[in-house]
């Protein structure tokens, strides 16, 4: 035997017909190889802990591990907690404003407008349950003068706001609506659609029903428009 033969031998061995079509192991939930998953799994998971424990109960480690990550990875994508509960109200809120200007952008008829409106803003919440929980509570708390408060204001609700007017004075102007102040008519609409939610766990336990159910959430966004529409249109 050559010398040249013996050292090829070993090298065609270490190649087994197994391991030659074997692909690489994907990138564990949690890499950095996975930027978008991971942040997305971070939000999602941070969600349901400000929604159960508000911001000030919410534990970065509880949200690392729902998210199936490590807190250095957490902590790689959101500089502390008060900084992952402002991207998670701008994941809700941003949300929410590419669904419903869309629709108060558009060139519907006002009472047609308004009803698409309510219902994209009701779809939404019941897509998102515990949304409402997440805010409430430390708004309530740090009230609006907080700094946090007035951006999202600024940047959220202050368009909407300014889009629903325009639509409300449209809709008396062409006598399809009665004449209502935005400052009472607004704040109503969100308290029907926010509170429902809001209130669910208390509904749950008190009716002994599921008020998320696919079917009672159909009959709620059925009423919400009827009782809106009772009270707006002429």
């Amino acid at each position: 035997m050559t010398t040249s033969a013996a050292i090829r031998r070993p090298l065609r061995s270490r190649r087994s017909p197994g391991r030659a079509g074997a692909r690489r192991p994907a990138p564990r939930l949690g890499t950095r190889g996975q930027p978008e998953e991971s942040r997305a799994a971070i939000l999602k998971a941070a969600v349901a802990e400000f929604a159960e424990h508000g911001i000030a109960g919410a534990r970065t480690d509880a949200i690392a591990r729902a998210a199936q990550v490590n807190k250095a990875l957490l902590y790689y994508y959101f500089e502390d907690k008060d900084a992952l509960y402002e991207a998670v109200l701008d994941h809700v809120f941003s949300g929410l404003r590419a669904r419903v200007m869309p629709v108060l952008e558009s060139r519907l008829p006002p009472r047609q407008k308004m009803l698409e409106y309510l219902g994209a803003y009701f779809d939404y919440i019941a897509a998102n349950p515990r949304f409402p929980r997440v805010v409430q509570a430390e708004w309530m708390r740090s009230g609006a003068g907080s700094a946090r408060m007035q951006r999202v204001a600024e940047e959220y609700f202050r368009p909407i706001f300014r889009k629903l007017a325009d639509l409300l004075r449209e809709g008396v102007e062409a006598k399809e609506f009665r004449a209502v102040n935005p400052m009472d008519f607004l704040p109503s609409v969100v308290g029907v659609i926010i509170f429902y939610f809001g209130a669910a766990p208390l509904m749950k336990t008190l009716l002994k029903v599921d008020p998320l159910s696919v079917e009672r959430i159909r009959e709620r966004r059925a009423f919400v428009l009827n009782f809106i529409s009772a009270a707006l249109f002429r």
